[in-house]
């Protein structure tokens, strides 16, 4: 499981209204039949159009400066294990994210007129999606882009000799091409991974987009606060505030496994992750001491993943934490969260 919680993006991608990311939202539906299309949701409704989306979200930030998201936006990609768990990928997630945002809410350390923040002080909405294209970012690309550039150049080259502006042999580039095309570390399909192909195998997560201002549009729940759980004093008042991402995730995890009898794989916990980050000697560690079956499985798990297997466990602590602080530059913090959520 992978989750990520997200400001709204200002000046940038999006504009200070939500339409933009909506609409984003809206691309899976496009050239379906309706019976087809999967529609926004919350807690109490299903097929809510994506203009009662818009705006609600944009009626709901009263006092808000410019500068402030107006929205949050959630994302929950659970893992191909995770996924295989489901009867319906998309009636059964649905009822997953009706029960992570009861996990979200009580991750607030916050009191709305002097009571814990509810389910119904919050206002979302929630959209499934089962397809997934690569993205510049992805190992894959990366790691194809010197033969995507060699490519496009030998194209040009092509381009060029047949209107006459270079001279070159034709068949001698197409055949280079051939050899590049073959010899790019990552295909799918027997074709070469480029960016904007669509993934193979299950790709179905959800996309929630939550407002900033409670449902009264008075109070300000920012899962984005710094602050995990402190108090401090306002207008001579003790004031509770802070949003507890730790809580959040783990609870997150729970309710997975709980909805769907979900057993989980040391390396797919968060707590394990963490340690990773934290500890990644004990993570190594811990990780060799599993029994036999499940030690198999996680590091299949692993190796699936695309994260690299240290070969050894370096004696010097400094050692080995520049080693796994390289590794995880390298992309293994990417790597990992098709299998774990999100720190």
């Amino acid at each position: 499981m992978y989750i990520t919680i997200t400001p709204q993006k200002l000046g940038g991608t999006y504009s200070q209204s939500s339409a933009g990311f909506v609409d984003y939202l809206e691309k899976e539906n496009q050239g379906q039949e309706k019976e087809d299309m999967e529609h926004f949701f919350n807690q109490y409704g299903n097929e809510i159009s994506a203009e009662e989306v818009i705006r609600e979200i944009d009626g709901n930030t009263a006092k808000l400066e410019k500068t402030e998201p107006r929205f949050y936006s959630i994302t929950v990609s659970p893992s191909k294990y995770e996924l295989s768990r489901l009867q319906d990928n998309s009636t059964d997630l649905k009822h997953y994210t009706r029960e992570l945002m009861k996990d979200y809410v009580a991750s607030f350390n916050r009191e709305i007129n002097g009571r814990p923040v509810r389910l119904e002080d919050i206002k979302y909405y929630a959209k499934i999606e089962h397809q997934r294209t690569f993205k510049g970012n992805d190992k894959q690309i990366r790691e194809n882009q010197p033969f995507a550039t060699k490519i496009l150049e030998l194209k040009n080259e092509i381009r060029k000799i047949e209107r006459g502006e270079m001279d070159g042999n034709i068949k001698a580039c197409q055949q280079q091409i051939v050899k590049l095309e073959k010899e790019a570390p990552h295909r799918q399909n027997g074709e070469r991974i480029v960016q904007g192909m669509q993934k193979d195998g299950p790709q179905s997560h959800i996309h929630i987009i939550v407002s900033r201002k409670d449902a009264s549009n008075r109070h300000s729940l920012s899962p984005g606060s710094k602050y995990r759980a402190s108090e401090v004093a306002l207008n001579g008042k003790t004031v509770k505030r802070g949003f507890d991402r730790d809580k959040f995730f783990s609870n997150a995890e729970k309710s997975f496994d709980k909805t769907f009898g979900y057993r989980r794989n040391f390396v797919e916990t968060y707590t394990s992750r963490k340690e990773f980050i934290k500890n990644p000697k004990m993570y190594f560690t811990a990780l060799m001491k599993l029994p036999t079956n499940e030690k198999a499985i996680a590091l299949k798990i692993l190796r699936e993943s695309g994260m690299p297997m240290l070969p050894g466990i370096p004696t010097n602590q400094a050692q080995l934490a520049m080693k796994v602080f390289n590794l995880l530059r390298r992309g293994v913090d990417i790597a990992i969260k098709s299998s774990s959520i999100g720190i």
